[in-house]
């Protein structure tokens, strides 16, 4: 089956058209302002205009960073309406009180604290306060806010409080859009109602870029479905990923690992994705990227749901060094890297210069680096070698030795060799690995609920149940599904020893 990979950078747009596991054609292109020229072009690059490509073309997968960029940059947010039912045992930490002030101004609403919720055994707090939510739904109608996110205290477990408050907001404003914190979250209160928050503020923004992706895909000639990345390495349909575009914040690097294990055969590695400005460190796990079991803060927000466990440093092909004093970054050259890096004609010293003259690369004009002492390059090649090797520490959970996989445009920077790996393997097409990663993607399903009085082996397979279900209606095929990961807990300090499960699926595309 042929696929389209699309990964939607900052500053590049990479495609390519799989076969199966095949690498038929790929492409490096600029990204536009307006996106639908950036993945017009890279959809005809990859296509070679041939109509017969594109009869057989079944689908369509797209990563992009617009989503996490809007909530870093502030910029293409809506206002949103916070609704949390919880009183009286939820009152004590209001709604967005751990917000930077910039994005509080550019997102908050107005807030409602209602009666409700539920304990995790199932007894409710209080009775649901109905009255005060068609009050709260009138006065969001008013305000003009479009957009709402209602949390409830332990609501993945039980979310009939939210599910009835939504049906009374969509009753009496019904052009107001909704994320309940219980189709998105874990079971962390604040965290998820974060969670909630953010994805209600980047609804409209889903909206027109899911369109964007659309409109270049029908004039492309394409009729296959779309379908966008998602954090833990898989793929949702687009109509979900405009319901739910925090699923979408860090497919960038997921997009990247998995490329990463298709390029190399390799289900358990470290990998290094070396950009224009960063290095994404991050552990592959059975195939699929490492998910971080804390919290994760994006643009300031504490949240947790499912993201990889990523850290990045300022180590990309663009990153500016300076000789006297001796200085690597942190600032970089980015996009206009083929504009002002030495090699290119410019007048800034990058990390791609001193590659060049070390003979990593061959690209512009190398005698524009004779002046380079060769002092310098040595001590950047030094300083590049004990940044990695620090890196890798960090991702690693043991003293083993694991293998490197380097991907990105600037994998030429990572040194053949590094403390405490077993070797360090550079692939074929490294520098569109994101968008390998984005045609290769499967779909997953996770249920994480909270059981009082259940043998653990019913617990689990209930919970796995509610996992391949979640699997199916994202388009997974039943026959293929298998399990990814199971985490049981018991949970401390509560009587009736109640267990914490969390399971997660992964299955092929049906059709």
């Amino acid at each position: 089956m042929k696929r389209i990979g699309i990964d939607v950078g900052g500053t590049n747009t990479d495609a390519v058209l799989l076969d199966g596991g095949t690498i038929l054609r790929s492409i490096k292109t600029p990204t536009t302002a307006d996106v639908t020229t950036g993945v017009k072009n890279a959809l005809a690059h990859v296509l070679g205009g041939a109509d017969d490509a594109r009869v057989d073309v079944r689908a369509v997968m797209v990563g992009t960073t617009h989503f996490t960029n809007a909530v870093i940059e502030r910029r293409g947010l809506s206002r949103v309406a916070a609704i949390r039912i919880g009183l009286p045992a939820a009152s004590s930490i209001p709604p967005l009180a751990d917000w930077p002030a910039d994005l509080s101004a550019a997102v908050a609403g107005p807030v409602f604290l209602l009666e409700g919720g539920h304990e995790f055994d199932g007894r409710p707090i209080v009775a649901f306060d109905r009255a005060g939510m068609r009050r709260a739904a009138e006065a969001i109608r008013d305000s003009g806010v479009t957009a709402a996110a209602i949390t409830a205290v332990f609501s993945p477990l039980i979310a009939d409080c939210e599910t009835e408050a939504a049906s009374i907001l969509a009753e009496v404003a019904p052009d107001v859009t909704v994320t309940l914190s219980s189709d998105l979250g874990r079971i962390g209160l604040i965290e998820r109602e974060n969670a909630t928050i953010l994805n209600s503020a980047l609804h409209a923004l889903a909206r027109r870029t899911v369109a964007a992706f659309r409109q270049a895909i029908a004039e492309s000639g394409l009729t296959g479905p779309l379908y966008l990345t998602q954090n833990d390495g898989t793929v949702m349909r687009a109509e979900e990923a405009e319901r739910f575009p925090v699923l979408c914040f860090a497919s960038g690097p997921t997009n990247s690992m998995r490329g990463a294990h298709l390029l190399s055969g390799l289900a358990d590695a470290v990998v290094l994705d070396v950009g224009g400005t960063t290095t994404d460190a991050g552990m592959l796990r059975a195939g699929f990227p490492r998910q971080a079991n804390t919290q994760v803060d994006i643009g300031g927000v504490r949240t947790f749901f499912r993201m990889p466990d990523v850290v990045a440093v300022a180590l990309g092909g663009g990153t500016i060094v300076r000789d006297d004093p001796f200085a690597i970054g942190p600032d970089s050259v980015g996009f206009r890297l083929l504009e002002k890096a030495r090699v290119a004609g410019g007048d800034m010293l990058t990390l791609t210069d001193i590659g060049v003259r070390l003979g990593l690369i061959e690209l512009g004009d190398a005698g524009r680096l004779a002046d380079v002492p060769v002092a310098l390059t040595e001590a950047v090649r030094g300083w590049i070698g004990q940044r990695l090797a620090d890196l890798v520490d960090r991702m690693k959970t043991s003293a083993s030795e694991l293998p490197v996989i380097a991907v990105g445009g600037g994998a030429f920077l990572v040194p053949d060799s590094l403390p405490g790996v077993s070797t360090v393997i550079k692939v074929a097409h490294a520098g569109v690995a994101n968008a390998v990663g984005a045609a290769m993607s499967q779909v997953s399903g996770e249920s994480e609920r909270i059981f009082y009085g259940v043998p653990r082996e019913a617990a689990i397979g209930e919970t796995l149940a509610a996992a391949r279900d979640q699997a199916i209606a994202a388009g997974a095929d039943a026959r293929t599904l298998v399990v990814l990961d199971i985490e049981d807990t018991p949970m401390s300090y509560i009587p009736g020893d109640p267990l914490r499960v969390r399971v997660r699926v992964v299955g092929d595309l049906a059709g």
